[in-house]
């Protein structure tokens, strides 16, 4: 299931307030469906849509394997809400944006460290996840740190008592790492910034690093969702 959750049909335009009990009502309905093997179900989420699949894992029930690419360890550009719980988004400086030769933004230093003051209330409670986690790493990814994220989500993750997390780190691969054979996407229009961005990468190692993210995800939710350990090869 792709779920979106924002700017689309009846849903809100912006994410500046972000409800997890919708997000909760798709889990459920997957728990109950009838081809669902269960006990719980994956996740899997790239930027914002990772952040949010390790705050589901957070905060709800259910969820047995999260995937995440390229994501947050602290919830962004907006409140997340969960009964009565409000995680603040982590605060940034717009001042901190570069610009390339080409025109383009470099919004890599913009976001504050969500270990210093008061941006550690942007935090994602990891120490409530049961779930099992894949960090896939673009380590030349340009939207904010990745690398650093993942890393310290494995170290909140230990000091809690949880399993270490698999963390795999892609040389020379940027922000949209995607199935096989999509194309390097260098930089496109941030509707929050309101203008193009760069989202690094060069286009050998990123195609590289797509070709076995594809294979290292089916093989972590094949682990830990018990299914048949037969994956889907990459076709052009």
């Amino acid at each position: 299931m792709a779920l979106a959750y924002c700017n689309y049909e009846d849903l809100p335009t912006g994410m500046e307030n972000l409800h997890l009990e919708y997000f909760e009502e798709a889990v459920n309905y997957l728990l109950n469906h009838p081809q669902v093997k269960g006990p719980g179900v994956g996740l899997l989420g790239t930027s914002k849509g990772g952040e949010l699949c390790l705050s589901m894992a957070s905060f709800l029930k259910g969820i047995t394997a999260a995937v995440i690419i390229n994501g947050s360890v602290a919830n962004t550009l907006g409140n997340l809400h969960y009964k009565g719980e409000t995680l603040p988004p982590l605060g940034f400086n717009p001042k901190r944006i570069k610009v390339t030769k080409d025109g383009f933004a470099d919004i890599l230093e913009v976001l504050n460290s969500p270990l210093e003051g008061p941006n550690q209330k942007s935090l994602i409670p990891l120490e409530r996840a049961e779930s099992a986690f894949l960090f896939l790493v673009g380590q030349d990814d340009h939207n904010w740190k990745s690398e650093f994220f993942a890393n310290e989500t494995s170290k909140r993750l230990q000091a809690h008592g949880k399993e270490k997390p698999q963390i795999i780190c892609y040389p020379g691969a940027g922000h949209y790492i995607e199935p096989p054979y999509f194309p390097m996407c260098p930089a496109s229009l941030h509707t929050v910034v309101g203008g193009p961005v760069i989202w690094g990468g060069e286009p050998r190692a990123h195609a590289t690093a797509q070709m076995d993210a594809w294979q290292q995800l089916q093989a972590f939710f094949h682990k830990h969702l018990g299914r048949e350990k037969r994956t889907i090869s990459a076709k052009l």
